[in-house]
């Protein structure tokens, strides 16, 4: 980069940080135009000028995928100075909500970025934890990075010619996603107007053996391709038809293109096609839309299909597309909608792996509102047909890949502990039996240890506190659209909700919630800490009658939230806030406004004198967890006396033992004093009577058993002494 790249790189990073407070609006769920997505003139309703210093005129949208063109006036005449991308006309790249976040983007002419503005974005962690400022703070480092360069988050590698992004700490998938969005948009628009370079691939070399395949063999080997839309993907009621559905392959390979069109209309087809040209077919046999679009006029685009092969993307003029008259491989489906495209690029190759692109019309039912949504099923020529066989392609890593690889030591870390954390309480019964009611280290070093790794670690350091705004992030993903990428991307909340997912069925909420839950730790933790300072006299439990009372509030909370997401993620992303998760650990206490650090921190102040009080009234994630605890594999082991012993339900500290001596698996954290008590002959009323019964009468102290009772001591009948035989009976026996 030379000198003077450098200094108006520096000086607009100067002037969008002075601004940058000025810039600030609340753009969550921001109500954007609906003419936004469909206008051609897209700056008559997006602020282009403020991403492309300078431009003082615009044409309408161009292209495909769409930009438009800046102008500058310069001696009466207009001057190309860039271009202006809405990120939407080109990727819908899910951020954690599952929703875009919609980017205005402008670049030069040379392939730099000039401006950023995000318009609209439905991220909980921006709403009211982490501020916008950040996110802008976040984009002003593309300022100046030119199109084509290898742009990641987090450190650079040199070596690689890898430049590096800092990320927003508690908003990972947010920035990965941002990432892809701005790379995806600037390198579309760049190979569009020839800043970058189209790649050359090497053409296919097709192997022939005139073989003539039907449409199941064609479609089992790969050489015909489907793609279904249903439409809850597109923002539409369930229902038992598809949106779309189409089926599409390749037609220049001799053996599949015979096979799908026929003898003599596949030889008139290649007959008419220049070098470096190639066909496809599309047919539609399911569903009402239409893949060719309502809007389309002659001389236009087509606007709902196009074909993407690395970074390039090739779309279909209406001289691009010819008539199908039918398909000849038996046994093809019924279609009502059908066309041949022909793609007229060298730089694409049929030997390389290509996808098919479907852009269909996606309504937000939050808001209403309309764009477009990317639907691509990738292609690539079945080894067979090609001479030599399938060319070997290096495919770059997904951007989650690149996350659990450049953090591998601390993932693996984590995951080491999950594991620990099981395999301890797997072995409990270990544990309790060398503890006493007295002494209870060897399960509480344990404990303990989890605790204070949990905060420290997995809290403050790795920001993997689980959250309720997940549960109802992931309700909506099953119920709309699910994507494996978007959860991939946070690996530590990944990994932390199948620990979750598995150790509530096979034991119930208490693991996570009593041993690895962040804040739980951190508040049970201050408890402890309080009674050990001299504030035990200080400390106290609800009474009874009132616990089972409140402990309902965390439920309704929870389906109240539930609830309300139905209709307005945003507004249950707000209420979510009854969680202080965000306020301790993603934002910090001292970071945020004073109603939310107080919050925390009374709640927090509250911990000391009685034993996790959100936890046990108010916590939704708990609420969700207990649950499905009802239902656990394995629970805690009870004796026929805990119906009427007292001894467990005084000193559980998360009253989850009933009057009756049933423990409550929903509420229960699994602190183990319990089980402490069970096979503990000083503490256990039962096991206390028995010892000093068999104390006192000079029996032997037996094993406790499984059952919790001492073996019982059976007394054994004493052998008959063998009776004295004469030699004479002998004799006489043995003769007889």
């Amino acid at each position: 980069m030379n000198f003077l790249a450098v200094v108006r790189n520096l000086l607009l990073s100067a002037v969008l940080s002075s601004t940058a407070s000025l810039a600030i609006a609340d753009t969550y769920e921001a109500k954007l135009p609906d003419e936004i997505n469909t206008a051609p003139e897209l700056c008559k309703y997006a602020p282009c000028t403020e991403v492309l210093p300078g431009a003082t005129s615009f044409s309408e949208r161009k292209g495909q995928p769409r930009y438009v063109e800046g102008y500058a006036e310069e001696g009466g005449k207009k001057k190309l100075v860039g271009y202006v991308m809405l990120s939407t006309d080109i990727t819908d790249t899910p951020a954690y909500s599952g929703k875009p976040v919609i980017t205005l983007i402008g670049m030069d002419t040379g392939g730099h970025f000039v401006g950023v503005k995000i318009l609209k974005h439905s991220e909980p962690i921006l709403l009211l934890g982490i501020p916008e400022s950040s996110l802008i703070r976040f984009n002003q480092q593309y300022l100046g990075q030119f199109v084509g360069n290898n742009i990641e988050i987090g450190q650079s590698r040199p070596e690689e010619n890898i430049i590096g992004l800092d990320a927003i700490s508690g908003a990972t998938v947010t920035v990965i996603s941002q990432n892809q969005v701005m790379m995806t948009s600037g390198t579309s628009v760049a190979r569009q107007v020839g800043i970058l370079k189209p790649t050359i691939r090497e053409q296919a070399k097709f192997a022939q053996t005139g073989a003539k395949p039907d449409w199941n063999t064609l479609v089992k080997e790969g050489a015909v391709q489907r793609v279904v839309v249903t439409p809850e993907q597109v923002g539409l009621p369930r229902g038992p038809q598809p949106f779309i559905e189409l089926w599409f392959g390749y037609l220049n390979q001799p053996d599949i293109g015979r096979a799908i069109l026929g003898d003599g209309p596949y030889n008139r087809l290649m007959s008419d096609l220049k070098e470096g040209e190639h066909a496809l077919f599309v047919v539609r046999s399911g569903g009402k839309e239409s893949f060719k679009g309502s809007g389309f006029v002659r001389g236009g685009i087509y606007d709902r299909v196009q074909v993407r092969q690395g970074a390039d993307s090739f779309t279909f003029r209406d001289t691009d597309a010819f008539n199908l008259y039918g398909i000849a491989a038996p046994g093809a489906p019924a279609y009502t909608e059908s066309a041949i495209f022909i793609v007229r690029s060298k730089a694409f190759s049929a030997a390389y792996p290509w996808k098919f692109v479907f852009l269909g019309n996606r309504v937000d039912r939050a808001t209403g509102a309309r764009s477009f949504a990317n639907f691509d099923t990738e292609y690539w020529l079945p080894a067979q047909y090609l001479q030599g066989g399938r060319p070997e392609v290096v495919k770059p890593d997904a951007p989650w890949v690149r996350v659990w690889k450049t953090r591998a030591v601390e993932i693996a870390l984590f995951a080491a502990l999950l594991l620990g954390v099981a395999t301890v309480y797997a072995f409990r019964d270990r544990l309790t039996r060398r503890a006493t009611h007295k002494n209870k280290w060897p399960v509480n070093v344990f404990k303990y240890g989890a605790w204070i790794i949990s905060i420290g670690f997995v809290g403050f350091g790795m920001l993997a506190q689980p959250s309720i705004t997940q549960v109802l992030t992931w309700f909506h993903a099953l119920l709309f659209q699910w994507k494996w990428e978007l959860f991939l991307s946070d690996p530590f909340i990944f990994l932390f909700w199948i620990f979750i997912i598995v150790t509530v069925f096979v034991w119930g909420r208490g693991l996570f919630c009593g041993w690895l839950c962040p804040f739980g730790s951190l508040s049970e933790l201050l408890y402890k800490v309080g009674r050990a300072v001299g504030l035990k006299r200080f400390q106290f439990q609800l009474p009874r009658r009132w616990h089972n009372r409140l402990k309902w509030v965390k439920y309704g909370v929870f389906f109240g939230l539930l609830a309300v997401s139905m209709f307005s993620m945003g507004l249950a992303e707000k209420l979510a806030e009854i969680e202080p998760f965000k306020t301790t650990f993603l934002v910090g206490l001292f970071n945020r406004s004073w109603p939310y650090t107080l919050f925390a921190a009374g709640l927090l102040g509250l911990s000391i004198f009685t034993e996790r009080p959100f936890c046990k009234y108010l916590c939704p994630l708990g609420a969700s967890l207990a649950m499905p605890s009802t239902f656990r594999w394995f629970g805690l082991k009870r004796k026929q006396e805990c119906n009427s012993c007292k001894a467990c339900a005084v000193g559980c500290g998360s009253q989850a033992i009933d009057a009756d001596g049933r423990i409550d698996h929903r509420e229960c954290l699994h602190c183990l004093d319990c089980m402490v008590l069970y096979t503990d002959d000083h503490a256990c009323p039962p096991l206390a009577q028995e010892r000093k019964r068999r104390t006192k009468a000079g029996l032997p102290l037996t094993p406790i058993g499984a059952d919790g009772y001492f073996i019982p001591i059976k007394p054994m009948p004493a052998r008959p002494a063998a009776a004295t035989v004469s030699p004479q009976r002998q004799a006489a026996a043995a003769h007889n």
